[in-house]
């Protein structure tokens, strides 16, 4: 039960407008002054309120009151009222006017402002223009003070309040009342069941059609971001029914709106629908048709003979080319879509360095591209070529939000090579398909045993399913590899066999399982591990980039959100920081990127180092891959810690070292690809600290996660109609 404490303010020590974190120096008591810390609207010193909360002991600050909710209550008495005043929380009204005022309507004087304040007109100072500034600056203050706190009495938080004032400013009454779902789309940060409850509160008829809409399109985006590309009839009324209890007719009624005002997009499915938002119906039908079109287009190839030219690749490479190997570098010259596939070890790079050589020998441009700003970069130091990120090298607008490469103006060059093509999703392609002219080849490489993308879709499974695109599919494991426990293990995790462990006593090797079965030694190891033998064997710092812990899930003492608090405090305790609502960051923090910042060039799952606070901006700037980017107070919710990360997230990085805590209380999250991705992860040094039984049950869960998508459906029957293909392929013109 929290403590309630009720007093004035005294001192404000810190605050942030655009957050609202503050420190306050708090009266509780005649000759009492306490430190309270928590979200608030702007107040100003005399300002009475009641908060309620709980005694924390910050290490650098001492005791502090962490405040939960606080109501206001009115400054009590005519020092309190004119004290207040003062407090330069109202333009143009200092001491000796507030002293004025207050001596002029006595304890009355906050009704004034509030109902009558043309009258501050009798008292001397205060002129036409004056009373301008101090009505509007009142009304200001008001506003947003009385809109933060009628939100959190809705169980909205102060820190969201203010970005609704932010969004909407003197609207937000106006918005909040006639359509409080604009914020689910509007705001990040809202979603569906915020913005219903402040609807509800508000008068809104539980069985309203638009509440009921609201929800589906609530339901349809939670689902894209699950990786469906569209949502099915059935759960959507199932869960209208379960979650916001609506009839069945009523369902039907607000399904066919939608569908009459091209909201949304629906097609015939067996024994049930499919329900799209549009956006992503027509991505898909265009990937679709953009496939076969780019699949069926004449392909015009070398004017050398193709196996020679690689027969003197292979010896300025000093290599010599497998057959499987052989036949991906031939049909990346001579195809115009092929996708290769294959785990780790199994010469990936190597294909994408030859078909460069056999272009360049040709005269032709080659663009390499991928999905991050990390594969770009390990792309461009392997083939020793520059590679770009896609939506860099699609010229992505952000203020448009589209991409300047399309159609009308589209890429040039032979071919264009992109790797890491797993963690491509449904609207990443149909931006690239938009943007490769029919001149163009389009190569695909990827781990097709890797997680799916985070968005939409299952493009790289899709693709190799098509019977209209050349696959290619490395398995063997050549000979600089074969000595690699990381590279041999992933491959017997992907084929349902148990891992192979290092010769006893080996302290080169670079795989290491630890059995541990009770979570606090799980994680007393990983804090070893972490901070002294990896730092002790390859010199890389704890707070490294290159030392990446990976968790299965977020909750738990070995779960990504427990680690991080916790491996902050041991591993950076100390130095300036910054305080964003209840989380801190601290200089020297590792940090994590969470969403796509296209105008930063930032991307969801960068991580980067915190190398300065800056206190004047109320900001930070972060160092990503030697390249220093500014957060300020509105971008600080896009970065968390990283000294943690999910799967999901390190997906398509790769570490010298990962460490990976694995215990049956993660079961949800026991699935072959996610231990796969997991592990090949590591380029140095993987360690695995858990159970032998969730190892094995990840080993053996090899059932995918369902995503919605018909792009392989459609796919399959675009080749089986008439005119489809008929065993060959597209012709090669010389």
């Amino acid at each position: 039960m929290g403590e309630t404490l009720e007093g004035t303010i005294g001192a404000i020590l810190f605050f942030s407008p655009e957050t609202g974190y503050a420190v306050f120096k708090f009266e509780a008591e005649v000759g009492e002054s306490r430190t309270i810390v928590g979200i608030f609207p702007p107040l100003a010193a005399g300002e009475r309120l009641r908060v309620s909360g709980k005694w924390e002991l910050n290490p650098k600050y001492g005791r502090q009151f962490k405040v939960e909710s606080f109501c206001p209550v009115l400054p009590a008495g005519r020092k309190g009222i004119e004290k207040f005043l003062s407090s330069g929380l109202v333009k143009g009204v200092g001491p000796v006017l507030a002293k004025r005022i207050v001596e002029a309507f006595g304890e009355g004087t906050l009704d004034i402002l509030n109902r009558s304040p043309e009258k501050l007109r009798k008292v001397e100072g205060i002129g036409s223009a004056k009373l301008r500034d101090i009505r509007r600056s009142w009304a200001e203050h008001v506003d947003i003070r009385d809109l933060i706190i009628f939100l959190q009495e809705h169980g909205v938080s102060t820190s969201l309040a203010h970005k609704i004032h932010r969004q909407y400013g003197d609207k937000s009454y106006a918005v909040l009342k006639n359509d409080p779902y604009r914020l689910c789309h509007d705001i990040w940060g809202v979603g569906f069941k915020t913005a219903d409850q402040i609807a509800l509160k508000l008068g809104m008829d539980p069985a309203a059609e638009a509440r009921i809409k609201a929800f589906l399109l609530y339901l349809l985006e939670k689902d894209n971001e699950k990786g469906h590309v569209f949502s099915l009839r059935g759960e959507l009324a199932a869960a209208a029914s379960s979650e916001i209890e609506v009839p069945a007719a009523a369902f039907d009624r607000a399904l066919a709106s939608l569908r009459a005002a091209g909201r949304i997009v629906t097609e015939p499915l067996a024994g049930d629908e499919a329900v799209y938002l549009p956006v992503f119906h027509q991505a898909e039908n265009e990937v679709v048709s953009a496939v076969r079109a780019l699949a069926r287009t004449p392909v015009f190839v070398p004017p050398f003979d193709v196996d020679q030219a690689m027969t003197e690749v292979e010896r300025a490479m000093g290599i010599a080319f497998s057959p499987l190997q052989r036949e991906a570098v031939r049909e990346g010259v001579r195809k115009k879509i092929v996708v290769i596939t294959g785990g780790p070890g199994t010469g990936k790079t190597t294909i994408v360095r030859a078909v460069v050589a056999l272009f360049d020998r040709w005269g032709k441009r080659v663009l390499l591209a991928a999905p991050t700003g990390r594969a770009a970069k390990r792309l461009s130091e392997t083939t020793g070529r520059e590679a770009k990120t896609l939506h860099r090298t699609l010229e992505f607008n952000p203020r448009l939000g589209r991409f300047r490469r399309d159609s009308g103006r589209p890429l040039d060059g032979e071919a264009v090579i992109v790797d890491e093509f797993s963690m491509v999703d449904l609207p990443l392609m149909h931006g690239l398909l938009r943007a490769v002219p029919a001149s163009m080849r389009l190569i695909i490489v990827g781990d097709r045993d890797q997680l799916p993308a985070l968005g939409p879709g299952t493009l790289l499974r899709d693709l190799i399913a098509s019977p209209e695109v050349t696959v290619v599919r490395l398995d063997e494991i050549f000979r600089q590899e074969k000595e690699s426990l990381i590279v041999r293990n992933a491959h017997r995790i992907n084929q349902g066999l148990g891992i192979l462990h290092p010769r006893k006593g080996d302290p080169e090797s670079d795989f290491y399982f630890i059995r541990q079965d009770d979570e606090a030694k799980v994680f007393s190891t990983i804090m070893q591990i972490v901070g002294y033998r990896i730092p002790r064997r390859f010199g890389l710092g704890p707070l490294s980039p290159q030392v990446q812990v990976i968790s299965p899930m977020y909750k738990g003492l070995v779960g990504v959100d427990r680690l991080n608090g916790e491996m902050q405090a041991r591993l950076n305790p100390s130095g300036e920081a910054l305080r964003v609502g209840g989380r801190e960051f601290r200089l020297r923090d590792k940090v994590m990127q969470t969403r796509n910042d296209y105008e930063k060039d930032v991307f969801n799952g960068d991580i980067g180092n915190v190398v300065r606070i800056d206190r004047e901006r109320y900001g930070l700037v972060v160092v990503f891959d030697g390249r220093p980017v500014f957060y300020g107070k509105d971008d600080l919710d896009d970065i968390t810690l990283a000294y943690a990360i999910s799967v999901h997230k390190a997906q398509g990085s790769e570490y010298a070292a990962v460490v990976l805590p694995l215990l049956t209380q993660h079961f949800i999250m026991l699935q072959r690809n996610l231990l796969y991705t997991a592990l090949t992860r590591a380029k140095r040094l993987s360690v695995v600290v858990g159970s032998y039984k969730a190892l094995y049950i990840a080993i053996k869960n090899d059932t995918p996660v369902r995503r919605n998508s018909r792009i392989r459906e459609k796919l399959l029957a675009a080749a089986e109609a008439p005119g489809g293909p008929d065993g060959g392929s597209a012709p090669d013109l010389t």
